[in-house]
């Protein structure tokens, strides 16, 4: 087995595992912390990082083919070091080193854990053509591939991935069914009340949404005809895609004495508020990384600029610097139709929900947590929704917010 060790400034290396967008920022961020030793990026696709938005939209459409983050040169200039095809198969913390899928291992001074999630599978079900998952750009090219006006989608779970391809697909003059579990689209993020009205967005687009059922069974010989759903219907379709959600991808460090957290509070990589884990020469960021939040807790945060803003602190944290960061909120976005639906902060189901605009499609709501605002999310409204950040920062009385809306 070939193991490799630092030989640049001072003999320092850092491995960053993943070459998705947390793992980008975290070399990029590194490099303008200050670091100059050895950067390795390593990626399990044979891709060069790109962006994973435009998946569940433009490029299933067909309307977009490169969504590099990065042109080819940025990694040359910035010394980074960057291997494709190249995923991890275990950590051993001791002799610092990552063993690698093709029987190489490399070492590290610092590692940094960006391996980020895979999509959740639904057990029993039988291997058929046309069933989908989303989370890679291959994903999205072979979905794309099985669009065709006309034909029926089965689009199973209404999370953002799920409403997303469902909009596409209507866009694309697909017929959809969209069954979710949950009472709402979103509800287990937005909350059943709004939840409801961007499922009345999907209905009014032609969507064929049912909520409260799920998927129980598969039809078909070679390749989906159908599926069974969890209230006893059948439904015939073309292609079906899963969207259930995903798990961190942390098998391969079962045995490395890094510190997970426990699957049912969501899993992942647990890590302090500036990405150290359990091993002083390990560290996680984006969508693996379970960080230690300002209320105690330990959750991972799965939205686009979370990993931007973890990768900033963490790079001025492992070169012994202060992060410029101020106090992140966050905030996520999911293009449907022609809507932007934003939310800022984290609006929890168990929050009071005050819906301050609606005009049938587009939508705003304050969330309330324990008589402060905790959280906006709107539909179409976008400077409505991030004018409400200092807001949220400053967890001013809900009152202050809605006397001014007319509420």
């Amino acid at each position: 087995m070939n193991v490799e060790r630092g030989s640049g400034t001072g003999g320092a290396r850092v491995v960053v595992v993943g070459a998705g967008l947390a793992g980008l920022r975290t070399a990029e961020e590194l490099r303008e912390a200050g670091y100059d030793g050895e950067l390795v990026l390593l990626g399990a696709e044979s891709h060069p990082p790109y962006d994973r938005p435009p998946l569940s939209k433009e490029v299933v459409r067909g309307e977009r083919d490169d969504v590099s983050l990065k042109p080819a040169e940025f990694f040359d200039e910035h010394g980074i070091e960057l291997r494709l095809g190249a995923p991890a198969v275990a950590l051993d913390t001791a002799a610092r080193s990552v063993a690698l899928a093709d029987g190489s291992s490399i070492g590290y001074d610092h590692l940094v854990i960006a391996t980020g999630l895979v999509p959740r599978r639904i057990p029993g079900l039988p291997e058929l053509d046309g069933v989908h998952v989303l989370r890679t750009l291959d994903d999205a090219l072979a979905l794309r591939a099985e669009f065709a006006p006309g034909r029926t989608a089965l689009v199973v779970g209404a999370g953002f991935i799920g409403c997303e391809l469902a909009a596409s697909m209507r866009k694309s003059g697909l017929e959809v069914i969209l069954v979710e579990p949950q009472p709402a689209p979103l509800a287990s993020v937005l909350g059943p009340q709004v939840g409801a009205l961007v499922g009345r967005l999907h209905t009014a687009e032609g969507v064929d949404v049912r909520t409260g059922t799920g998927l129980t069974g598969l039809l078909g010989e070679g390749r989906v005809r159908g599926a069974v759903l969890s209230d006893g219907t059948e439904v015939a379709a073309d292609l079906v895609v899963i969207g259930i959600g995903s798990v961190p991808v942390t098998e391969w460090l079962t045995d490395s004495g890094v510190a997970l957290a426990d699957r049912a509070a969501g899993g992942g990589v647990l890590a302090d508020e500036f990405g150290r884990t359990s091993d002083p020469n390990v560290w996680a960021v984006g969508d693996v990384a379970a960080w230690r939040h300002h209320d105690g807790s330990q959750r991972r945060v799965e939205h686009w600029t979370n990993a931007g803003e973890q990768a900033k602190v963490l790079a001025y944290a492992l070169v012994g610097g202060e992060s410029p960061a101020g106090e992140q909120v966050p905030y996520f976005w999911s293009d449907q139709y022609d809507i932007k639906v934003q939310a800022l902060g984290e609006p929890l189901a168990t929050d009071t929900v005050h819906v301050v605009r609606d005009d049938g499609r587009k939508f705003l709501a304050y969330y309330e947590r324990d008589g402060a605002l905790s959280a906006v999310v709107g539909a179409g409204l976008a400077g409505r929704v991030m004018k409400m950040r200092a807001n949220i920062v400053a967890r001013v009385p809900i009152a202050d917010v809605l006397e001014p809306a007319g509420v």
